[in-house]
């Protein structure tokens, strides 16, 4: 009996699934009702062989044993209720779905919503800065005088490169009325000059108007398309004509784009006009040297201007198209299709990298026999190109250029140009090579402009000068007290790059702005004789405390093809640090969008690359 009368144990079920779990607990309440029904049947068996009527001590018996049955049944109908409750509260706590691996999802989820607010955060701020960009600010108008009465001097810039933008967007424009005067209305973002003839990068995209710039600073800045042509430095004025071509030019001609020739062609008038300046900032560039050697200005094209870059893409076509007419191994055929690239330096090993790669990534799928036959080849006069880089760099451009097929020839220089062939004298036996070539990049030297002469001539200091501008170390023209000059057009013993000039116009406009002080004070003092001495030791302290040009050098990039660049970094000013690579092409490309001077240049460049890395070069004719 006692086996019979066990409680009936529903086991754990938490393994077990949600439904599951509900079956079993109906099959237990199930057997419940059968142990119940189960001690009815034995109590009425036990009143049909016991009846009540027998003697008293099985009437006793029955009675004990009735009680005893009725106590065992309902602790194991209670005992079996209680498990039954328990085991279905904790399948339902296990029927849930536990991920096996959190950590992951976990991952994956805060990586996404990190995701999600970077595109959100990133899209806004570029919208902001692309409205930002695109207004206009109230700008205060130019007037003689301050509010104080004191006489507002005026600034006159010339040019409209590094230096002289740099300049207009430092300086506080409400504290001069600042005139700009240059024939070319745009700023161009020089570095990426080499990307344009093979079209990695629109030419569009790199030019910035100089209208736009000068209508976000806070003073009014006057801007006039036209070129420099004369100065009387003793009354301060300056004369200009009027132009609308831009022209590299080069060593021995006039390049002015006021060439008579030019204006007949164009069937233009000169307009000449006279400004007034008080402060005149100079800083119209250099143009290319050809060093004299013949032919160079008639048949080589200089990276200088956009027209440049256009020039050499027409040619490029012209020259691939020119020599699929002829038959393969033709002598004229290989003549066309060799390029020759003249200076080692980044803007020449960047122009030869730039072809090379549309030869590599773009010609050779579209019209391989053409660009199996082509060739680039670089001429530089040192023994190593890129010599102001180190010596790892300079091993690492050259083991690249072999493997892009890229035809180095160093410590030569070219000695004579004609419409088909190139002189090329080798430095160490001084021999002469007679190279054929289909064209020819002049992309090394430079020489003073035109303006640059006449300053020169106005003074005598100037005279020992060997190329360009003497400065101090305030930029101001020696010989002169109210004229600065900056950039290439200058002679000093900083290299004549975009990082300098962009330096030196930062400088300039805190120089300017400190200068103001200084005049303000002077004209305070002079409207009162009798103010207090503090004031004049003030005036003293302020002249003398006038900052001088210090240049921090932060390095040097230069892109050499096959999607590889090399970088060498200043690392503060005890060390530098050099890389070169892919990665290294990264960094040269992240560095450039960063060195563009709008949010427009910088989304458009990044927008060509992508057109190249989804579609290809576009050298289609314009």
């Amino acid at each position: 009996m006692r086996s019979a009368i066990k409680p009936i144990i529903i086991r754990n079920l938490g393994w077990r699934t949600h439904a599951q779990t509900h079956f079993h607990t109906l099959v237990g309440f199930r057997f419940c009702y059968i142990r119940w029904a189960y001690f009815e049947f034995q109590l009425l068996l036990f009143d049909f062989l016991l009846p009540s009527k027998g003697p008293q001590n099985l009437n006793i018996i029955n009675t004990d044993y009735k009680k005893k049955l009725f106590l065992s049944t309902s602790f194991s109908l209670l005992l079996s209720y209680r498990r039954i409750t328990f085991s279905n509260k904790k399948n339902t706590m296990s029927s849930k779905t536990v991920p096996r691996f959190p950590i992951i999802r976990k991952f994956f989820k805060y990586t996404l919503s990190g995701v999600a607010l970077t595109v959100v955060g990133g899209t806004s701020f570029i919208a902001y800065k692309v409205y930002q960009e695109s207004q206009p600010v109230d700008q205060i108008k130019q007037s003689p005088y301050f509010p104080n009465g004191q006489p507002k001097k005026s600034i006159v810039i010339l040019g409209s490169g590094w230096g002289a933008v740099s300049l207009l967007k430092n300086i506080d424009t409400s504290l001069y009325n600042v005139s700009v005067v240059s024939p070319r209305n745009y700023f161009l973002f020089t570095p990426l000059l080499p990307s344009v003839p093979t079209g990695t990068v629109d030419m569009r995209s790199i030019i910035e108007p100089i209208r736009s710039m000068i209508r976000k600073c806070r003073g009014e800045v006057n801007y006039y398309e036209a070129e420099a042509i004369g100065i009387d430095p003793v009354n301060n004025k300056l004369t200009i004509q009027q132009s609308t071509t831009v022209h590299s030019g080069h060593s021995g001609d006039d390049t002015s784009s006021n060439d008579p020739k030019i204006h007949q062609e164009h069937k233009m008038e000169h307009i000449t006009t006279e400004l007034n300046y008080d402060y005149l900032v100079v800083g119209i560039g250099a143009q290319p040297s050809t060093f004299g050697i013949p032919g160079v200005a008639e048949h080589s094209t200089f990276v200088k201007e956009v027209r440049d870059s256009i020039k050499i893409k027409k040619k490029i076509i012209d020259l691939i198209e020119a020599a699929n007419l002829l038959p393969v191994g033709d002598p004229d055929r290989k003549r066309l299709l060799h390029i020759v690239v003249c200076g080692g330096g980044p803007t020449g090993v960047e122009a030869a990298g730039e072809i090379q790669d549309y030869i590599d990534q773009d010609l050779k799928k579209w019209m391989p026999q053409i660009a199996k036959d082509m060739k680039v080849s670089l001429v530089e006069s040192q023994p190593v190109v890129l010599h102001t880089f180190s010596s790892e760099l300079v091993e690492y451009t050259n083991h690249i250029f072999k493997d892009t097929n890229i035809n180095l020839v160093t410590n030569s220089r070219i000695v004579k140009v004609d419409d088909t062939h190139v002189d090329v004298m080798r430095k160490s036996d001084k021999s002469i090579d007679k190279v054929p070539y289909g064209m020819l990049i002049w992309a090394t030297g430079n020489s003073v402009r035109g303006f640059t002469k006449i300053i020169m001539d106005k003074f005598s200091e100037q005279q020992t000068s060997p190329r360009g501008l003497l400065v101090d170390d305030q930029l101001k023209l020696k010989g002169s007290d109210n004229i600065y000059a900056l950039g290439d057009c200058t002679f000093t013993k900083y290299a004549p790059t975009a990082q300098v000039a962009f330096q030196q116009g930062i400088y300039l406009a805190h120089y300017f702005e400190k200068l103001q002080k200084v005049e303000k004070l002077r004209y305070k003092i002079k409207q009162d004789p009798s103010i207090s001495e503090v004031y004049v030791h003030r005036l003293q302290r302020l002249e003398n405390s006038l900052p001088k040009f210090v240049y921090n050098y932060r390095g040097s990039l230069a892109y050499i093809g096959s999607e590889k660049a090399v970088a060498d970094l200043a690392v503060g000013s005890w060390s530098n640090l050099s890389s070169g690579g892919n990665l290294t092409f990264l960094f040269w490309r992240s560095a450039y969008i960063m060195m563009c001077l709008s949010i427009k240049n910088q989304l458009l460049v990044c927008f060509d690359w992508i057109k190249v890395y989804l579609f290809g070069r576009d050298c289609s004719r314009e």
